[in-house]
């Protein structure tokens, strides 16, 4: 299928380096927290107030000492051994947790400290109509997207650079806003008519969400037996007892969450545990996230639909922002969710900027765009920015200023760009 591309994280290095292709991306390792226009500046002590303590002391040490922490591994290909990421290597404070914490660390590679986040966007005006897709002018904005985003000529080369015939390729959509506000349905079926068009076999690809009566409503299971492809809850399929996220904080769990049935036992809550269709099932993840406004992070973007659709016991961090800030990143790393990661699709063909998760359309703007990326947090940037500009057109009394913190804790941890003028964006019609 011609040179694949393979990841080892969410922030990925392309070795081949092919003319106008977007995964030839690094990044650099930045700490900031404080903006001066689109410039954060770094003030590397407030920074230490998101770490652990002692996570701060070994961060103040490195400081101290001139050192410089590395991060993401670098990205290999078909021929060598995936490298995984290990959130928990040099630090005396292992937040992530697994059976296979005992296992040494993989090496891993220096990056650049002059990168830029690149991000493709295709426009169409005529992409939607009083607040609906067209589905032939999204197909054909799905295939030029490919096409630029990969550098390459034909669709099949396209999505080689992006996978592997042999892949189970998940399609991570938001579907609990219903099929107006949350991920267009029509985004998704171009997608996976694209993919389908290249020989992918359908039963090695799932369009995926938690719950599947969220599914259902968005009208995901009627299309994917319409392509027929699979439709699949990750609350329903189980979860794993060897990956999970591990925090302090004791979660009041709830039917389905893997504990449930020893919630009174001492010590249960505490975990949160990756279900078994990404762990078990799904080779590749592609994030496709609606422009969408959250009370607690900003946006429900790519980020936080990564972390929180495949674990469990999420009823703990979702009523506190600060600690959603904290932990989103932290669970994004861990190694089932980090290595399957594509790529991201930002459907921005409608921006509701008010409402969250009820179809408020009053509270919504046609953009008729549709952005991809190897960046996560460059994607929820951008559609940040979407939705503060939507906001100071058509101002609210009384109107709190949109959370950042989520972003710039990722952007600490490398998981992507955060700072807008280290943003490329390549808009194509």
């Amino acid at each position: 299928m011609g040179d694949v591309h393979e990841f080892g994280s969410l922030y990925p290095l392309c070795k081949n380096r092919c003319p106008g292709c977007f995964l030839g991306v690094s990044k650099g390792q930045t700490l900031v927290t404080e903006k001066d226009g689109d410039e954060m500046q770094p003030d590397t002590w407030q920074n230490l107030r998101i770490l652990s303590p002692l996570q701060s002391m070994l961060r103040i040490l490195l400081i101290l000492i001139g050192g410089q922490l590395s991060w993401p591994p670098s990205a290999v290909h078909a021929d060598e051994p995936p490298a995984l990421a290990n959130p928990t290597a040099g630090s005396p404070d292992p937040i992530h947790s697994s059976a296979k914490d005992s296992e040494p660390p993989p090496a891993r590679a220096s990056v650049s400290v002059s990168a830029t986040a690149r991000v493709l966007a295709v426009r169409d005006a005529a992409a939607t109509t009083l607040f609906q897709p067209d589905l032939e002018v999204v197909r054909g904005m799905i295939d030029r997207g490919l096409l630029e985003f990969t550098g390459k000529s034909t669709r099949q080369e396209a999505w080689a650079q992006l996978i592997h015939s042999s892949d189970v390729v998940g399609f991570k959509v938001v579907s609990s806003p219903g099929p107006v506000s949350g991920t267009r349905p029509s985004v998704v079926q171009a997608l996976v008519e694209s993919l389908l068009a290249t020989g992918h076999q359908p039963n090695q690809i799932v369009i995926w969400d938690k719950r599947r009566s969220d599914l259902e409503r968005s009208g995901f299971m009627s299309l994917a037996a319409q392509l027929g492809v699979r439709c699949v809850a990750s609350d329903s399929v189980g979860w794993d007892d060897d990956w999970h996220y591990e925090s302090p904080v004791i979660g009041r769990l709830v039917f389905g969450d893997h504990e449930f049935a020893r919630r009174h036992e001492t010590g249960t809550g505490r975990r949160s545990y990756v279900s078994r269709l990404i762990t078990k099932d799904l080779t590749k993840i592609v994030t496709v996230t609606p422009v969408l406004n959250h009370s607690q992070l900003g946006i429900n973007g790519q980020l936080a639909n990564l972390a929180l659709g495949g674990i469990d016991n999420t009823l703990r961090f979702e009523q506190n922002h600060q600690m959603l800030a904290e932990v989103i990143p932290e669970i994004c790393v861990l190694e089932p969710l980090i290595t399957r990661w594509a790529f991201g699709v930002s459907d921005a063909l409608i921006c509701q900027y008010r409402g969250e998760e009820r179809a408020l359309l009053h509270y919504a703007t046609a953009l008729n765009e549709l952005r991809f990326s190897l960046d996560p947090v460059a994607l929820d940037v951008l559609a940040l920015q979407d939705v503060q500009a939507a906001r100071s057109r058509n101002p609210t009394q009384g109107e709190r200023p949109m959370k950042i913190a989520l972003f710039e804790n990722a952007e600490i941890i490398e998981l992507g760009m955060a700072r807008s003028n280290r943003i490329e964006v390549v808009r194509i019609p």
